[in-house]
C-alpha cells in the first residue's frame, strides 16, 4: 500500500526541460490546451503538466557570435488528485487545487489563464476531461452534514475545521450544513432524525467518539439497515486518537483529510453489535478489556496529552503486571496466523471473500437479526471456550489502526464479516510487553509468539472482578458481561480506497 500522502504532489515544483521534452504530449489536442501566448496545459494519467515557454525566455543571444543559446521551458506539475475544480468563463479558465503549504497541510490555490473567444469550445471539452480525470469514480459536489464536537480532543475542533477543512470543501463546491454538538449523545440524536436523502455523508470533526454516536443514531431509525447502507460516515481528525481517519483517509492532517473526503469513494464496512444486559449498540472500531481498556479510559485526567496519554497509561499499568480474569468464548473462524495472512492477501488481491454465514448481502429495513442471540442467551455449542484466568489484554478490532503508528490489527479488512481478536497473557515479562509495544509500529507485533490472534464471527466475555473498564470504540460501557457479533457490510464509510485500510497489512 502506498503511503498516506502518496497522491499529494507539490504543484509548485519547477523542472527545466529542453525544447524536445514533452513533445509527444503537446501533439495530442484532446489532452493539451494552449492558453495565452505561450502556456500549454497537458493532462497526464496522474498529473496536470503546465509548460510556460515564455517564463524563462530571454533576448536572443549567441555564444561567441556563432550559435544561438538554447531556451529552457519552465514546467509545473499538479497532481490530478489535488485538483478541486475548474471553472470556464467567456474569457478565462480558473483551476482551483490543493497546494502543499507545509509538511502535513494543504491550502487552496488557483491558477487563471485567458481563453480566446474562438477557443471556448475546445476549452470546454478539455475542462470536462480535466474534471473527469481529477474525480474519476468519486462523487463530485458532495452534500455533507458537518458535525463539530467543540469539546473533543483539546477543544479546538471548531477552529481547526474553519481554518483547514472548510476552505477545501468550499473550493470543491461541496454543499455544507454545519452544526456543533452541545452535549454527550447529541450526534446520536442528530443522526437518528437526519433525512438520509438530503445528504451524501455525515462528517465528524472529532475523535472517534462522534462516529460512534452517529452509527448508533442511524441504527435507531426504523429503517436502520437502509440508513446505514445509504448514509456514509467520515471523520476529520480533531480528537486524540482519530483511528477512523488514519484507517480510511491515511492521515492525521485536517486539510489533507478534507481533500481526501472530497475525492473519497464509498465503501461498505462491517459493523458489530454489542449486547449487554438489555441493550444493543453498534461498534465500528474495537472493544477492549484489560490493559488497553484501562490505558484508554483510565487516562481522562491527562487528556491534554492527546494521543500520548494512551502510551502513558499503558506504561504505568504495565509495571504492575496486572491480570484481568474473565470467562471467554469465541466463535473462531481462522486461528492460524499463516491462514490469516492468506485470508488477508486473498482479500487484498480482489478475490471475493465472504464469511461462512454472510448476512448482509441485502440490507433489511431494521438492524439485522442477531444470529447468535444476546449475552443473556445460552452459549452456542460450537463456540470455543478459551482459558482467560490470567489474561492481561483482550482486544477485538474491526479496523487495522487504533491510533497513529499503531496498526494493532494489521490483517483487518473492511468488509469480510470477521473481526480480529487479540489475546495476551498478563503474566509475560515486562520486557516482552515493552517489546510488543515497540513492535506494533514496526509491523512485527502480529508474528510475536506471545500474541494470540483469531479471526472470529462473535465472542462473549464475562469479567470475574467487580470493578474495571470495558471500552467500545473508546467509550466506557458498564463493567459486566457482554457479547459481540459482526455484521458484514452493514455500514458505509468514505475512504481513500474502495477495499483496504491505509496500512500495509501483515508481513509476508
Amino acid at each position: 500500500m502506498s503511503s498516506p500522502n502518496s497522491n499529494l504532489q507539490d504543484p509548485t515544483t519547477t523542472h527545466h526541460l529542453s525544447p524536445s521534452d514533452s513533445k509527444c504530449h503537446l501533439l495530442d489536442h484532446d489532452l493539451t490546451l494552449m492558453v495565452g501566448q505561450s502556456v500549454s496545459l497537458t493532462l497526464g494519467n496522474d498529473s496536470l503538466l503546465i509548460v510556460d515557454e515564455g517564463a524563462m525566455r530571454k533576448p536572443d543571444r549567441t555564444c561567441c557570435g556563432l550559435f544561438p543559446k538554447p531556451t529552457n521551458k519552465v514546467t509545473h506539475s499538479i497532481s490530478l488528485y489535488n485538483v478541486l475544480d475548474a471553472d470556464l468563463s467567456a474569457t478565462s479558465l480558473t483551476i482551483t487545487y490543493a497546494e502543499h503549504s507545509g509538511k502535513d497541510d494543504v491550502a487552496v490555490n488557483a491558477l487563471q489563464y485567458p481563453i480566446a473567444e474562438d477557443e471556448t469550445i475546445t476549452a470546454k471539452t478539455w475542462t470536462a476531461n480535466l474534471i473527469n480525470l481529477a474525480y474519476r469514480n468519486a462523487l463530485r459536489h458532495k452534500r455533507l452534514k458537518i458535525l463539530i464536537n467543540p469539546f473533543g480532543g483539546k477543544g479546538t475542533a471548531a477552529y481547526l475545521y474553519r481554518t483547514y477543512a472548510e476552505p477545501v470543501f468550499a473550493a470543491a463546491h461541496c454543499q455544507l450544513d454545519v452544526q456543533e454538538t452541545t452535549h454527550s449523545g447529541h450526534a446520536t440524536e442528530i443522526a437518528e432524525q437526519i433525512d438520509i436523502d438530503a445528504y451524501d455523508a455525515i462528517v465528524c470533526c472529532s475523535g472517534d467518539g462522534l462516529p460512534y454516536e452517529v452509527f448508533n443514531g442511524l441504527a435507531k431509525k426504523p429503517n436502520a439497515g437502509t440508513a446505514l447502507a445509504k448514509m456514509a460516515v467520515a471523520m476529520l481528525p480533531c480528537g486524540s486518537g482519530n483511528a477512523m481517519a488514519w484507517n480510511l483517509l491515511g492521515t492525521g492532517s485536517i486539510s489533507i483529510a478534507a481533500l481526501t473526503i472530497v475525492k473519497a469513494l464509498r465503501m461498505s464496512f462491517d459493523l458489530a453489535s454489542v449486547t449487554q444486559a438489555g441493550t444493543r449498540t453498534l461498534s465500528f472500531l474495537s472493544q477492549s478489556f484489560g490493559i488497553v481498556a484501562e490505558s484508554d479510559l483510565g487516562t481522562d485526567h491527562v487528556r491534554w496529552m492527546g494521543a500520548h496519554r494512551f502510551t502513558y497509561g499503558f506504561l504505568v499499568r504495565l509495571m504492575s503486571r496486572t491480570i484481568y480474569p474473565c470467562d471467554l468464548a469465541v466463535k473462531v473462524v481462522i486461528d492460524d496466523k499463516n491462514a490469516i495472512k492468506e485470508h488477508y492477501n486473498a482479500y487484498a488481491s480482489g478475490a471475493a471473500v465472504t464469511s461462512s454465514t454472510e448476512n448482509a448481502t441485502e440490507q433489511s429495513e431494521g438492524l439485522p437479526t442477531l444470529e447468535y442471540g444476546t449475552v443473556q442467551d445460552d452459549l452456542p455449542k460450537d463456540w470455543e471456550v478459551i482459558p482467560a484466568e490470567t489474561i492481561g489484554n483482550f482486544y477485538a478490532g474491526n479496523m487495522a489502526i487504533m491510533s497513529k503508528d499503531m496498526p494493532f490489527f494489521p490483517a483487518s479488512v473492511p468488509n469480510d464479516g470477521l473481526m480480529d481478536v487479540v489475546m495476551i497473557d498478563g503474566t509475560i515479562s515486562r520486557a516482552t510487553s515493552l517489546k510488543m509495544m515497540t513492535a506494533i509500529p514496526e509491523g512485527g507485533f502480529f508474528d510475536m509468539p506471545d500474541v494470540n490472534i483469531h479471526k472470529a464471527k462473535a465472542y462473549r466475555l464475562i469479567p470475574r472482578e467487580k470493578q474495571g473498564y470495558i471500552s467500545v470504540d473508546g467509550e466506557k460501557i458498564p463493567f459486566e458481561a457482554f457479547q459481540v457479533e459482526i455484521h458484514q457490510g452493514l455500514g458505509t464509510v468514505l475512504a481513500k480506497s474502495e477495499r483496504l485500510y491505509e496500512t500495509p497489512g501483515p508481513r509476508p
